[in-house]
């Protein structure tokens, strides 16, 4: 049983959307967690932050300005931490392909100076969030990202006989958050039409609160290595669409440039050293031998959750996915999400 009261948490990114939500489900699970550290470069959005989590309230709560690309403060931030949850990235597409440098910066050298920090600390678990844009990736995001998932994958090779491991969450679009489609949607509808990048693309849902239920998972019972996969419900975008705006008309503006048509999370490659539990998935590492330990280890670990080996070939991607969720549950998402309450113009039956 996952316990982080009398931990010391570590949240790169801590004021992201994530963040946010990491820090009030600790909050409110683990009320004796020793201290929970926001690392992250932007002081006004920790000011604002501060208003919903204020050390005087939350006497865990601790607030660093610190970017990932400067190891020195990282390493000056991870003393006394036991655990270092890695959020922290550029993310969106368009701006990485334009700026590439500084996406490899942050992406890929961030991730080495984290798993830099915690080799000279006394930091016991890191677990970093991934993209599905890292399975075959076809924009540069996804590539730093894999990049980086590999780097911490690695890592475990070098931590000796530290009590230290290495961990990573993927996972794809997460409903409501900053950027994402269904709050760009709802703020389109007043235009009367809406952008649709293919009639045919479809995307995995996630909530905030299931991608921290995924990193708390990993914080549990990460042996070192694993990259974690939740089994996720897909969506048609032009349910989304359907969802918001019945009445509005569907603008086919076709896919942006490093825009897949499905996501993919799972590659036929991965399906190698892939396992498949009753509510995730985990790619193991590719040198299953190291440190001793083998892909049947990792079998006999997760067999509380019916462990076994996938197919050879096999792939986890959206289009041939066997949930879906249907315009009604979206909207249902929508409000819980995002606290949107439909009228009367948004009744479907009505359009």
């Amino acid at each position: 049983m996952l316990d982080l009261n009398h931990k010391s948490i570590l949240i790169t990114g801590g004021t992201g959307s994530f963040g946010k939500k990491f820090i009030q489900t600790t909050l409110e699970r683990f009320p004796k967690v020793k201290r929970l550290v926001v690392f992250s470069r932007d002081e006004l959005k920790q000011y604002e932050m501060m208003q919903q989590f204020s050390p005087k309230v939350y006497p865990a709560m601790r607030y660093f300005i610190g970017d990932v690309r400067d190891v020195e403060r990282l390493i000056q931030a991870c003393e006394g931490i036991d655990i270092i949850v890695h959020a922290a990235a550029l993310k969106q597409v368009p701006a990485a392909e334009y700026n590439p440098t500084e996406c490899i910066k942050t992406n890929i050298g961030g991730a080495q100076n984290i798993i830099t920090a915690a080799l000279k600390t006394k930091v016991q678990k890191v677990v970093a969030l991934s993209t599905d844009k890292a399975a075959a990736p076809i924009n540069l995001y996804g590539a730093t990202k894999l990049c980086s998932d590999k780097l911490f994958v690695a890592a475990n090779n070098m931590r000796g006989n530290r009590n230290l491991t290495f961990s990573v969450v993927r996972y794809g679009n997460v409903a409501g958050s900053r950027g994402s489609v269904m709050p760009f949607f709802l703020k389109k509808k007043q235009d009367g039409y809406l952008p649709i990048t293919h009639p045919k693309m479809t995307r995995f849902n996630i909530s905030l609160q299931g991608g921290v239920d995924l990193v708390m998972f990993a914080l549990q019972r990460a042996m070192g290595g694993e990259i974690y996969v939740s089994k996720l419900p897909s969506y048609k975008i032009t349910d989304i669409a359907k969802a918001i705006a019945p009445s509005c008309v569907q603008r086919i503006i076709g896919i942006r440039p490093g825009e897949k048509l499905h996501e993919e999370m799972i590659t036929a490659a991965d399906s190698f050293n892939t396992i498949e539990l009753d509510h995730h998935f985990i790619i193991c590492p590719t040198n299953l031998d190291y440190q001793g330990i083998s892909k049947k280890d990792y079998l006999n670990h997760y067999q509380f959750e019916n462990a076994k080996e996938v197919p050879v070939g096999f792939t986890y991607n959206s289009e041939e996915n066997t949930l879906w969720l249907d315009v009604h549950d979206i909207q249902q998402i929508i409000k819980e999400e995002l606290n949107y309450q439909f009228g009367d113009n948004d009744n479907l039956k009505a359009a």
